[in-house]
């Protein structure tokens, strides 16, 4: 059989203990969700601010399919650009307090899209070691030389500049604004400095930070009040946001150029209207009002206090991302198992995501969630913490 070798590869995942297959989500993504036809807490996901399943985003759908469709049609640079595409993209740049942005049909396509179109052969890119997978691939499709520093390193992020700059037309520096595995948050004023001293580009991968930190979930840029600083952030529309997309902020000769060289842009059908009306009113929403974001924290601060005070081992989250470390994947992933047995869902997270031996199950506490629900989860993360060995 010529798929054999996958076969052997499928039976190293089972033998190693991380062999999994998809859970099935049955409704709305919300704080208590049925999975698999059982009725559970939902710690798994990256709908931060309760969006997905808002009444007022699910009426702008709706009213947006009946206006136009179901589909764009095509590409934006050919007939697939509707004045929705046109107005998100001017509320955006306001809500960002940037020039202009940039609609991308992903946040994973912002990257990959996004990379290949500013740099090119004779420039370097100067990356984070944990940095997203989809940096990772937007490097590699470049045709730029690529090293990176180590983790929020400021000392190793200099030593590389200093050793490199010289060498290259343009660098571009790129972090992750919120690292997705671990909660911390990057050091971006240090960032801008060493890119201001060395005369670098900065490029931040917002895909946590958007809905989340600054005023009114306005990003890790907001948060250490470096608008201007920053010549290209990345945001997503699929997390806090409820929906699906991304984005570039920046300015105008950013967008200018995406539009003609950003690949997902030119060879990919736009975002479709039922999904860009209701972004278009969420952005409104946390122009309106800090009440999301704050929810989120209040919950997210009173769910890490309960489990730290437990014993469990929270790594360095600044954030409302909570990892839970486990260390061994096989462990990991018994303990997420248990943890569903008792009714809470907390996905496991084990190599090649994290570095081997520090698996770790990712807690999303959302603006949803109710004290009553975060107090039931902590119990049972109690009684199977104990059962395991883990506190």
């Amino acid at each position: 059989m010529r798929l054999s070798f996958l076969e052997e590869k499928i039976t190293g995942l089972k033998e190693a203990g991380v062999y999994r297959k998809l859970p099935v989500l049955e409704g709305p993504n919300e704080a208590e969700i049925i999975l698999n036809g059982q009725r559970v807490i939902n710690l798994s996901s990256n709908n931060y601010l309760g969006f997905a399943n808002h009444p007022k985003l699910k009426q702008a759908a709706i009213e947006a399919v009946e206006k136009y469709g179901v589909g764009a049609g095509a590409v934006r640079t050919i007939v697939g650009n509707m004045d929705l595409h046109e107005e998100l993209e001017k509320l955006l740049a306001e809500f960002k307090r940037e020039e202009a942005v940039m609609v991308f049909q992903s946040g994973f396509n912002c990257n990959t899209g996004t990379i290949q179109a500013i740099v090119e052969k004779g420039d370097l890119i100067v990356s984070d070691e944990l940095n997203h997978a989809s940096i990772i691939d937007g490097c590699r499709l470049s045709r730029a030389d690529k090293t990176i520093y180590k983790h929020c390193d400021m000392e190793d992020l200099e030593r590389v500049l200093k050793e490199n700059r010289d060498k290259y037309r343009n660098v571009l520096i790129i972090t992750d604004g919120v690292f997705s595995m671990d909660g911390d948050i990057a050091p971006l004023p240090e960032i801008v400095k060493l890119a201001e001293k060395y005369n670098a580009l900065t490029y931040v991968d917002d895909a946590h930070g958007s809905g989340v930190l600054g005023e009114s979930g306005r990003g890790t840029v907001d948060h250490f009040h470096l608008h201007g600083k920053v010549d290209f952030t990345i945001g997503t529309l699929s997390k806090a946001i409820g929906v699906i997309g991304g984005y570039v902020a920046g300015s105008e000769v950013m967008k200018d150029w995406l539009l003609h060289r950003g690949r997902p842009l030119l060879f990919s059908t736009s975002l479709p209207p039922a999904a860009v009306a209701p972004i278009i009113v969420a952005i409104k929403e946390l122009m309106r009002t800090t009440e999301y974001t704050e929810r989120l924290w209040d919950n997210a601060r009173y769910f890490k206090a309960r489990l730290g005070e437990l014993g469990f081992d929270l790594g360095k989250s600044q954030t409302p991302i909570t990892p839970v470390i486990i260390g061994n994947e096989a462990k990991t992933m018994e303990f997420s198992r248990k943890l569903l047995e008792k009714g809470v869902f907390v996905s496991g997270i084990v190599f090649p995501t994290v570095p081997k031996g520090t698996g770790r199950v990712r807690c999303m506490v959302t603006a949803g969630h109710t004290k009553e629900q975060l107090d039931k989860a902590i119990a049972v993360f109690k009684e199977v913490g104990h059962q395991m060995g883990i506190i």
